[in-house]
């Protein structure tokens, strides 16, 4: 029975983690696939980080969405319906002929990667013990990590031999495969009987794609009153939100676990962790083609240091976790992140060398590596079993939004400095993006500070 339940649990780790590699490898991997975009639809680099936002921004806006789902109808089988629709999605970006039409098919990967990332977490956290989560969980988020290795150094293999194209056609056969093997693997949880809130849900949508949306187009002096009436509008659409949920008896976001400090400053910590990282990535590529002058596979190459170490330290951070505690970790990856990135951006700024940014990479991702399972830990910790499934929904919320969220501060750090894409603007842009990426890391730390880690 002990090795029946061992390989079953096997199954579960990997099946989820898949899941998980599937969703953060179809973000990561459009880094090095962004200057043949860029110049295959001739666009701007405002323009570009759509085909990054748009993806991060469904995710955001239909996570909770796809966690009630999850609880009503059953997460194994919600699971499998979001990799499906995430096949799908992939199948149109593959298609796309403009950046209109990429950003739609984003949309709908988006919606699929919505379900598939809460629901992993969901029915891995479900299956393992309390006392083998942070090791469970370190394994899961460092498996995710080996996407960042495998993302940009195969998105540049595949636009230097093939078209960018493919690197979305390679997610329709592994996404089948775990259709297939979930079916036959993972444990599905019980259901709940209970009626979706349909407009709660669509408030939830509206509001959360509003605000990002109007942030991110803020920055275009074509359009910013515009860009001020969908902003305030979903800004109230949000506190209608909040407004109905208190009055709720079983409400989509139970507001209760914000009164948790450790919940509540875990959530805004993980938040600022992921803004300082995609904001990085999304330039980080750019910078090496166009100031490095390398090619998409070598951009991919020179961005080991960083995504190495995000898989090597990711295993043993989860077991740190749960020695010393969600808080200590946490305050030392946000650190090392955002340190990692200042000693960048002082590279930059007093002459290019690619040696001399390898350390300070590495910094970065063991930083990521150890502040993203006590993040996890920190806030799925803080719930009760039968909130466990909405507080992996909110954390990954928080995630994805901080992502979009660092996108756009970055892009808007850009054009601040620079509206020149050549070499000199170039460099000059990505010195203060770094440097806003750094500081967005640091301020994590007085987030983590909050709370006081559940081990003590």
């Amino acid at each position: 029975m002990q090795a029946k339940n061992r390989i079953n649990l096997n199954w579960v780790l990997f099946l989820t983690s898949l899941g998980f590699f599937m969703s953060m490898m179809d973000s990561m991997i459009v880094t090095t696939a962004s200057t043949a975009i860029r110049e295959d639809f001739r666009i701007s680099v405002g323009q570009l980080q759509w085909a990054l936002n748009a993806y991060n921004i469904a995710i955001a806006a239909v996570l909770l969405v796809g966690v009630a789902l999850g609880d009503r109808f059953g997460h194994r089988k919600v699971y499998e319906v979001g990799l499906l629709i995430f096949v799908i999605g992939s199948i149109f970006c593959a298609l796309a002929n403009s950046i209109a039409m990429l950003v739609i098919a984003r949309i709908v990967e988006g919606i699929g990667a919505s379900v598939i990332t809460p629901m992993s977490m969901t029915i891995l956290t479900a299956s393992v013990s309390e006392q083998d989560r942070g090791k469970a969980l370190g394994i899961w988020s460092g498996i995710g990590g080996l996407a960042l290795i495998i993302g940009p150094a195969l998105g540049g293999v595949i636009v230097a031999k093939l078209a960018w194209q493919w690197i979305f056609w390679i997610n329709v056969p592994v996404g089948l495969l775990c259709i297939w093997l979930s079916r036959r693997k993972l444990p599905e949880s019980s259901v709940v009987m209970r009626k979706i809130n349909l407009f709660d849900s669509f408030l939830v949508i509206t509001a959360s794609a509003g605000l990002i949306w109007a942030l991110s187009a803020s920055k275009s002096a074509k359009i910013p009153v515009f860009a001020m009436i969908v902003g305030g509008v979903s800004f109230l659409l949000g506190w209608l939100l909040i407004w109905r949920q208190r009055h709720e008896a079983f409400p989509l976001i139970p507001l209760a676990l914000f009164r948790k400090w450790q919940f509540t400053g875990a959530n805004i910590a993980t938040a600022l962790l992921y803004a300082s990282m995609y904001g990085v990535v999304f330039f980080l590529p750019q910078f090496f083609q166009l100031v490095g002058h390398t090619n998409a596979m070598v951009a991919g190459l020179e961005m080991l240091p960083w995504t190495g170490m995000l898989v090597l330290v990711a295993p043993f951070a989860g077991r740190a976790v749960d020695r010393f505690g969600e808080q200590r970790i946490a305050i030392l990856g946000l650190a090392l992140q955002g340190i990692g990135y200042w000693l960048i951006s002082l590279v930059v700024n007093t002459g290019y060398a690619y040696s001399l940014i390898v350390v300070p990479l590495g910094l970065a991702g063991a930083g990521l590596s150890m502040a993203g399972p006590a993040l996890q830990k920190a806030v799925l910790g803080a719930a009760t079993r039968e909130n466990i499934g909405k507080a992996s929904g909110l954390y990954n919320m928080f995630r994805l939004f901080g992502g979009a969220l660092g996108v756009t501060i970055s892009v808007l750090v850009f054009y601040t400095v620079t509206q020149h894409v050549s070499v000199s603007g170039f460099k000059i842009g990505f010195y203060a993006a770094m440097t806003s990426a750094s500081v967005l890391s640091l301020l994590g730390i007085l987030m983590a500070f909050k709370w006081s880690s559940s081990s003590r």
